[in-house]
C-alpha cells in the first residue's frame, strides 16, 4: 500500500510517499481501505512536533478518514467486509489502508460520499463538545466565531444556528466573510491581519456583537485576537479556547473578574476518551441534524494523496475556506 509519511520533523515538504506492506487486522480490529482524509490544523502541528500528539516516526499525518472494511479481526461482531465507515484516529489517515479498534468505527449510511463523511468528525463533534458542554448555549444567545470560514469555524456557524443562537463570524477577508454568510451567519465581520492596534480591533469586536456583548465565543485562532475578542464578552460570557493557529495567547486575568466571565479549554479528543457514551450522544446528534440538512460539511477542496501536502500547507498559511478533503 501507498502512505505518505512524515519520517522527521518539519513542513509539508518533508513528507515522502512510500510503499509498506499491507497491514493485517488483529483481533478487536478492522482493517479498513481508506478512500478519503479529511486535513486539518492538527496535521500541520503533528508533523512539525507542535501536537499534543506525538506518534513514533514514521507516520502517516491525516487524524480523520472515511472509506470501507476490507478485513475484520477475530471477536468483532457487528462489522463485516464492505461496510463503510468513518473514524478519527489523531493519525494514519494519509494511506491507503489503515487498522483501528473496531470501537472507533462509525457507520456511514449509503447516501453519503466518502469525502463528506471523512470532513464530519474533528471538526463538527469538536463543535458540538464545546458549543454545548463547555459554552452551555442557549437559543437566543449571541456566539462570537473567530476564523470562521475555517473547518472549525463553518461547524460552529451551523451549530450556532441550529442551537438558536445569533451569529456573528469574524473572518480576515471579504470572501471568507461571504462564505460565512452563506454557510448561515447572522453577521460578518473582516479583521485586520495587523494586530497592532488591539483597541481598534477590540472596538470592532464589539460594534459586531453589540450592546450586550457575546455570551460565548469560540477561538480556534489565539495571538492577539484572544484578548480583543474577550474585551467584547457578554456578562458571565464564556469563552472557548480551541486554538492557536495566530500564536498561543496571554490574558490579562483581570478581564475574567470585571465580565465575570469563564475561560474553557475545549479539547474534543480527551474528552471522546474519557466520556465515550456522552460522545456517541454528540455524534448521534451530529448525523440528525445532517439529515435536516441543518449541518453539512463544506469541502472546498480535494487533492490526491501526492498533492496531500498542498493542502496542509494550505491550512499552515490560512488559506483555507471550509475542508480540505484528500481522496485515496
Amino acid at each position: 500500500m501507498r502512505a505518505l509519511l512524515s519520517v522527521q520533523p518539519g513542513g509539508p515538504e518533508t513528507l515522502q510517499l512510500t510503499e509498506l506492506p499491507d497491514p493485517a487486522p488483529q483481533k478487536g480490529e478492522l482493517l479498513v481501505r481508506i478512500r478519503a482524509c479529511a486535513m486539518n490544523f492538527p496535521d500541520v502541528l503533528i508533523i512539525e512536533d507542535k501536537y499534543q500528539l506525538k506518534p513514533p516516526r514514521p507516520f502517516a499525518p491525516g487524524g480523520e478518514f472515511a472509506g470501507e472494511v476490507i478485513g475484520v479481526g477475530d471477536g468483532v461482531e457487528g462489522w463485516a467486509v464492505g461496510d463503510r465507515l468513518i473514524a478519527a484516529t489523531g493519525f494514519g489517515g494519509l494511506a491507503e489502508q489503515i487498522v483501528i479498534r473496531a470501537g472507533q468505527a462509525i457507520r456511514l449510511p449509503a447516501e453519503r460520499s466518502f469525502e463528506e463523511g471523512s470532513a464530519l468528525l474533528l471538526t463538527y463533534a469538536t463543535v458540538i463538545h464545546a458549543l454545548v458542554d463547555r459554552g452551555r448555549l442557549q437559543a437566543g444567545e449571541t456566539l462570537l466565531v473567530l476564523g470562521a470560514a475555517g473547518g472549525i469555524g463553518i461547524a460552529s456557524i451551523e451549530i450556532g444556528k441550529a442551537l438558536g443562537a445569533r451569529v456573528v463570524a469574524a473572518v480576515s477577508s471579504e470572501e471568507k466573510a461571504q462564505a460565512a454568510r452563506e454557510a448561515g451567519a447572522d453577521t460578518a465581520v473582516v479583521y485586520p491581519t495587523d494586530t497592532s492596534d488591539p483597541r481598534a480591533l477590540s472596538q470592532l469586536f464589539k460594534d459586531a456583537v453589540g450592546p450586550d456583548g457575546a455570551h460565548v465565543i469560540l477561538d480556534p485562532v489565539g495571538g492577539a485576537y484572544t484578548e480583543a475578542a474577550l474585551r467584547s464578552i457578554a456578562w458571565e460570557g464564556r469563552f472557548l479556547v480551541v486554538g492557536f493557529p495566530a500564536g498561543i495567547a496571554k490574558l490579562p486575568l483581570n478581564l475574567t473578574l470585571l465580565k465575570s466571565c469563564d475561560v474553557c479549554g475545549v479539547f474534543w479528543g480527551a474528552f471522546a476518551a474519557r466520556d465515550p457514551k456522552a460522545n456517541a450522544a454528540h455524534v448521534a446528534q451530529l448525523f440528525r441534524w445532517w439529515n435536516e440538512g441543518k449541518i453539512a460539511p463544506k469541502i472546498s477542496a480535494t487533492y490526491t494523496l501526492e498533492r496531500a501536502g498542498e493542502a496542509i500547507e494550505a491550512l499552515r498559511d490560512r488559506k483555507a475556506v471550509g475542508k480540505l478533503v484528500v481522496t485515496l
